[in-house]
């Protein structure tokens, strides 16, 4: 589905997204067994080309942040430093970008890569080569803590052990962020909310971004209890936005896990339907950490198991109706250009 865009003037920086080629979870002709897996199946392949079709949609993106997912890690040397490959492939991404060929869009302006915190001290020599490597670019990590009990929740990507944000080993590593001047995007899911709320007490001085509204659930045990749970979520962002170096990402409600109808729907829900969904956790986010530390996010190509990438942002414009020429410039861009810290 496509749809006709609204405000095409506004600025958009697309704060989260990935890139990755030969992506796969599962295999062969059997069916997938969890939604995350049917997604891969059908955007094995998201590199520059398809980021770029994406961006000139007809929405006026003037510039995206890649997100770390695991891509074009190096194939030999120090365990601990293939991670690095990984910025080493999206800063070239980002030169063809800049190089102008391609239109004004600035795609990677900002890499957000990946660095194993579990290392404690020895991160800092990690960090530093990803550093290096992002040639300016490289402006903090993710490292995902998202697990849960049941195993139908997370499917394929439920390889983490429980209580990674409380470890010492882990916030030993932490600790290197700050002096560095990098943030912390912080993926987890809604039951584990409490373990991003004392890392973050733990580290005032850390910039930290909660992805994805802190990913409700509504699927595996927890299906059908969405809105039962939606007070329990809601409390856990009023203590996120207590904490003034927490910001937070305003989307990711178009992958599998809240397990709202509009998923892998046919025919594809249009934006006045997904506005409708995801409205109560969009107005919450904004209303309790303001404008000015929330900033909308694509999460492509993981959200296309839901909808278009125009027809996701036409989504974000009506929910961000009633907001001030100020407030959407700050949902729309601006917050993602201090935050991450981008010259665009």
């Amino acid at each position: 589905m496509s749809e006709a865009i609204l405000e095409p003037d506004l600025p958009i920086i697309d704060p989260h997204h990935h890139l990755w080629d030969r992506m796969a979870i599962g295999g062969g002709d059997s069916p997938p067994r969890h939604g995350f897996e049917a997604m891969l199946r059908e955007n094995p392949r998201y590199l520059f080309p398809e980021l770029l079709a994406d961006m000139t949609r007809g929405h006026n993106v003037i510039g995206t942040v890649f997100m770390e997912c695991g891509a074009m890690y190096r194939a030999g040397g120090d365990p601990a430093y293939r991670c690095v490959g990984e910025t080493e492939f999206v800063r070239g991404v980002a030169a063809m970008s800049a190089s102008g060929i391609y239109g004004e869009p600035r795609a990677c302006a900002g890499i957000v890569g990946h660095v194993d915190l579990t290392l404690g001290s020895a991160a800092k020599g990690v960090l530093e080569a990803q550093i290096a490597a992002g040639g300016g670019r490289f402006k903090g990590i993710r490292h995902a803590c998202a697990s849960d009990p049941d195993p139908d929740v997370l499917g394929p990507l439920g390889r983490r052990e429980p209580g990674l944000y409380r470890s010492a080993v882990f916030r030993e590593g932490f600790a290197q962020l700050a002096p560095l001047g990098l943030s912390f995007d912080a993926w987890l899911l809604e039951p584990q909310l409490p373990d991003v709320i004392e890392l973050a007490k733990a580290f005032p001085d850390t910039t930290i971004v909660l992805d994805h509204v802190g990913t409700p659930l509504g699927i595996g045990g927890y299906a059908g209890k969405r809105q039962e749970r939606f007070g329990v979520w809601r409390e856990a962002i009023k203590s996120l936005a207590a904490l003034p170096n927490v910001s937070v990402k305003v989307g990711g409600l178009a992958m599998v896990f809240p397990g709202f109808d509009s998923y892998m729907a046919t025919p594809r829900a249009g934006s006045k339907q997904l506005a409708e969904e995801w409205r109560p956790y969009v107005d919450a986010c904004i209303q309790d950490f303001g404008p000015k530390r929330c900033m909308f996010e694509s999460n492509f190509p993981v959200d296309r198991g839901t909808c278009e990438y125009d027809v996701l942002w036409n989504t974000f414009k009506i929910l961000s109706q009633g907001c001030s020429a100020d407030e959407k410039t700050a949902l729309f861009s601006d917050t993602a250009r201090r935050v991450y810290r981008l010259d665009i």
